[in-house]
């Protein structure tokens, strides 16, 4: 496992940016202004989705999926080019935050710049010619690494990633990557030598690992896929898609509540001790929160409930507006910061503050599920512990409080004295125990 993982990270948080439809300029100059709300908000890092120029053979949409990439050591002109790039990184330091760009290492777009120079380094399909291991991925062809020569020109490019002053690293589906290979690349970024702009690696080793039902298709058809378990060798965080069949169920009504957080209990045995998992209810490959329960109280619950969770909290830019619209991925479809709400967005804020700084004191965690759609969960170990009651399903009536909620509430600073049978409440209750 990365023996360096810093306990920290839990109570740190990621905010996602995709520059392209981040507004309606799509650069990263139009994209400044930003930085100084996703500060007050209390966010650490901005992530960036892929900032190289994508490919134009068998593109999707008008523009292309960021994630058919062109050129790994460029920056996308249309976005500013690197020295707009130069700009967003200087400025994101100046907040004091840390910046972590998309790595895209299991494929690039069929007129790469690597497939016209370097065409062996390409897995092939039956016909021969480089193609994806995954039918739905038109638009890539998938690279091969049992290729040794490819492993340094991939390193070598994070290098000069690190050298231009990233923070850290989200390595798209990074299972379908060898585990030895990521290991690798890491060993050799810590090894860079400290310099003005940058630490001495990358503060941070994101990997987008996969659904545990996608690993297993995988594996099924005779390719690689590493699980959760093997990636901790090399990486600080992992995705939290291991449990996503379990989330998505509970909100499509086909799986209790009850699943998913049993699977969480599965994570905390199954797992090294010191992985840690970001956790999110949304980002640029899943739909919005907000289109799945609506603006509300249900909202401000499952919000609530993302941020307390062990791990990581991971955001993408317009979740904290409500926004309901997913922005595409290969088309001009920039975000109506109009859209959302004004209120919303200011106690977003505030509980994303109050929450972080719970998830960085209260090491301990626990959740279950004590009425259908209701979870107490509890965040113990530090100097003031606080019990959660959270009404998820939005549900009415009366429910009986296994333990008593005596104490303050973080989000409203009102007074709360709860026991036995009570009112269920609409609202999220975030109590800091007497």
């Amino acid at each position: 496992m990365a023996h360096d993982t810093s306990e920290l990270l839990k109570g740190k948080s990621i905010y996602q940016i995709f520059i392209r439809n981040h507004c309606a300029k799509g650069t990263f100059d139009a994209a400044l202004p930003s930085l100084v709300a996703v500060k007050k908000m209390g966010f650490d890092f901005v992530y960036l989705t892929p900032v190289h120029p994508s490919g134009k053979v068998a593109r999707k949409g008008t523009l292309g999926s960021p994630y058919a990439i062109s050129d790994y050591r460029a920056v996308d002109p249309a976005l500013g080019g690197v020295a707009g790039f130069r700009r967003f990184i200087d400025a994101t330091h100046k907040e004091g935050l840390k910046i972590i760009i998309d790595v895209v290492y299991n494929h690039t777009s069929p007129d790469s710049v690597l497939v016209k120079e370097h065409p062996e380094w390409f897995w092939k399909g039956a016909d021969g010619k480089p193609g994806p291991r995954v039918a739905d991925w038109s638009d890539v062809v998938d690279l091969d690494y049992s290729i040794e020569a490819l492993w340094d020109y991939q390193i070598e490019t994070l290098e000069k990633w690190v050298r231009f002053g990233v923070d850290g690293f989200r390595c798209d589906v990074a299972s379908l990557v060898p585990v030895d290979f990521w290991v690798e690349a890491r060993r050799r970024i810590a090894a860079l030598p400290r310099h003005a702009g940058s630490g001495a690696r990358p503060c941070l080793w994101l990997a987008e690992s996969v659904h545990k039902e996608f690993v297993a298709t995988m594996r099924s058809k005779g390719f690689y896929a590493a699980s959760d378990a093997e990636l901790h060798q090399a990486f600080d965080l992992t995705y939290d898609y291991d449990s996503r069949h379990e989330l998505d169920g509970a909100w499509a009504g086909s799986l209790p509540l009850s699943a998913y957080l049993h699977h969480l209990g599965l994570q905390a045995c199954m797992y090294p001790a010191t992985a840690i998992k970001a956790r999110f209810l949304e980002n640029h490959d899943q739909p919005r929160i907000a289109g799945r329960v609506g603006l509300g109280a249900r909202l401000r619950n499952w919000t609530v409930f993302a941020m307390l969770l062990d791990g990581t909290f991971f955001a993408y830019a317009g979740q904290e507006r409500g926004i309901a619209n997913t922005p595409s991925l290969f088309n001009r479809d920039p975000v109506d910061w109009k859209s959302g709400e004004d209120a919303f967005e200011a106690w977003f804020g505030a509980a994303h503050r109050a929450t972080k700084a719970v998830r960085k004191r209260e090491p301990g965690f626990a959740a279950r599920e004590i009425a259908a759609g209701v979870v107490l969960l509890e965040r113990t170990g530090g100097t003031r512990p606080v019990r959660a009651l959270l009404n998820l399903d939005g549900r009415s009536g009366t429910i009986h409080l296994p333990a008593p909620l005596g104490g303050r509430d973080i989000l409203t600073r009102k007074r709360v004295s709860l026991e036995g049978t009570v009112a269920l409440c609409v609202e999220p209750l975030v109590v800091e125990l007497e």
